[in-house]
């Protein structure tokens, strides 16, 4: 297979990442902690920890969790916002063996039984303003201990005081959490746990490259999301992949530490690498940002920071971009501005780089590929309008339905090979043969086009996901929920393009009970979806456009006459 792209990477770029350079995630962790111990690993308003820190830390809490009982390879989730606890949380829970499953904190109760339920976690780490959604649905997963963690009690037990802050998003007052006890399970506050774990010693695995470190859930064609099974060595290629394609850029600044600029959810794959494990191996500080829709708050914590990288979503640029604020912050340091999740617009990356003169490089991948596939230069100020070229030791095919590799182009499925390619979907087989080729390559459901150079450009989606400011909505799941509301005889959901948010979700219905209204079908799937899946609009039909076989026909309610 010819591999155009090589000839156009940018200077000192490989070809080939070292993408054994590390055995697991763990190693990989435990050598940034050594290299790296004296320097900030975190901010989290104003208040910093070291590496040296995190490295103490996720010990005693891989040391507890071991106590409790804990076996190699079981699954602890973690629940919480951008604090500094999670960071602890990810290197604790991989140091110690088992496997980490990220978790929205705003998920409903029947998103969050789902995911516990699939995943089989024994254990759950958990901020304590979103315990009560937990208590709901405990009783029906495998949970038997629960960490509570508190906003300030991290920083309070490292640095001895405690820290008031208050999150706007975090809305509700903390609940009193009255979980079930039958069945052996507990309750832990998060600093008793460091101080028990602290007097543990921790055992020490021999975590190797086939481990499983990641169960990374993604939505679902059927509607019932999954689990990419990401192994060790899949998150460490994925790592070094990064390090291949960015060091060239980041070395203008020297041997100085760098500060990345955490606005993403760390329960996001795009975060989690790019921010939470490629920061660790660069000895980066994350500047933490629990709200970032807090666009004023956010600013005043940016003016306080000289920061350099910038990982973020068309969304998040363009409110920024727009901010008279932010403005006159200093852009001195700031090397690299990196996109994904959604599409870069023109005008939001043209506006950007007026205000801030660093270009928004687009990038592209998926949870199932741990995640970056492909990227654009970051030597190139030009905005391309491309997902860029496949990354070290990546390989991008463009292939038709037949699996057939397509000439240079012509439109058909972005498939993708490579390391950082996930193992599969955690018990599902049959979803996993459905995605995973004979030849390695994972079939994206995007369809692209590749020109001469190598640069692909994203056309069109086979699948019907609904892209919402970077996070995948599947309308299968939308509507197999909502179809079980009283009143509702059948309904369909597609995306529709958003100003704002890239797509937002159109929810079409067709009632049993004339009585129904619009307002309850808001109340209900406020009930049931996190924020980004919930309908913005919702239009009632007589019928819906059906093919010979009976199948809603969403491409045409997604036509410009509907």
């Amino acid at each position: 297979m010819q591999s155009p792209w090589l000839d156009h990477y940018p200077p000192g770029v490989p070809a080939e990442a070292d993408v054994g350079a590390y055995r697991s995630v763990a190693e990989l962790l435990d050598s940034a902690f050594r290299r790296h111990a004296q320097h900030d690993a975190l901010c989290c308003m104003d208040q910093r920890l070291r590496y040296r820190d995190i490295d103490e830390m996720s010990q005693a809490l891989g040391a507890w969790l071991q106590g409790q009982g804990l076996q190699r390879g079981d699954r602890v989730a973690i629940m919480m916002p951008n604090v500094p606890q999670y960071m602890v949380a990810i290197a604790g829970i991989l140091r110690a063996g088992f496997v980490v499953v990220n978790v929205n904190p705003l998920y409903t109760a029947r998103e969050l039984q789902h995911q516990l339920k699939d995943s089989g976690a024994v254990a759950a780490i958990v901020l304590e303003n979103f315990a009560v959604t937990l208590e709901e649905v405990i009783e029906q997963t495998d949970v038997k201990h629960v960490v509570l963690a508190a906003l300030g009690d991290l920083l309070g037990y490292w640095q001895g005081r405690w820290i008031n802050f208050a999150v706007r998003h975090l809305k509700r007052m903390v609940p009193e959490f009255s979980l079930p006890m039958d069945g052996g399970r507990t309750v832990t506050r998060f600093n008793d746990m460091l101080v028990a774990g602290g007097r543990q010693a921790l055992r020490r695995p021999d975590i190797g490259p086939e481990d499983i470190a990641f169960l990374q859930y993604t939505g679902g064609t059927t509607g019932v999301s999954k689990g990419a099974v990401l192994l060790h060595r899949n998150v460490v290629a994925n790592l070094m992949q990064v390090d291949a394609w960015f060091r060239p850029k980041l070395a203008e600044l020297g041997t100085a530490p760098l500060t990345v600029v955490c606005a993403l959810p760390l329960y996001h794959i795009f975060a989690l690498t790019i921010c939470a494990l490629f920061g660790a191996h660069m000895g980066a500080m994350n500047l933490l940002i629990p709200n970032p829709r807090d666009i004023p708050g956010f600013v005043r914590t940016l003016a306080k920071h000289r920061f350099h990288m910038f990982p973020a979503v068309n969304t998040l640029f363009n409110a920024l971009a727009n901010d008279p604020d932010f403005a006159r912050l200093d852009f001195s340091g700031l090397r690299v501005s990196n996109g994904g999740g959604m599409a870069v617009q023109q005008a939001t990356a043209e506006k950007w780089f007026k205000v801030t003169g660093c270009p928004v490089v687009e990038g592209y991948g998926l949870s199932e590929t741990s995640p970056v596939a492909t990227s654009n230069r970051l030597d190139v100020n030009d905005f391309t309008g491309t997902i860029g070229l496949p990354i070290p030791s990546t390989t991008i095919a463009i292939r038709d339905d037949d699996g057939n590799d397509l000439p240079i182009g012509q439109p058909g499925e972005i498939c993708i090979r490579g390391p950082q390619v996930m193992a599969g979907y955690w018990n599902r087989a049959d979803e996993t043969a459905k995605v995973m080729t004979a030849d390695g390559f994972f079939k994206s459901g995007d369809v692209g086009i590749m020109d001469e150079r190598g640069y692909v450009r994203i056309v069109d989606r086979k699948k019907d996901m609904i892209l919402v400011s970077g996070f995948n909505v599947y309308p299968t799941e939308i509507e197999q929920v909502v179809n079980l509301l009283p009143g509702v005889l059948e309904c369909a959901a597609i995306g529709i393009p958003d100003g704002k948010s890239g797509e937002v979700v159109k929810l079409f219905v067709v009632k049993a009970d004339a009585t129904l209204s619009e307002d309850d079908v808001s109340a209900y799937c406020r009930d049931n979806f996190t924020a980004y899946k919930r309908p913005k609009y919702i239009e009632f039909r007589d019928e819906l456009p059906k093919s010979n076989v009976g199948k809603i026909l969403r491409r045409e309610l997604r036509a410009p006459s509907s």
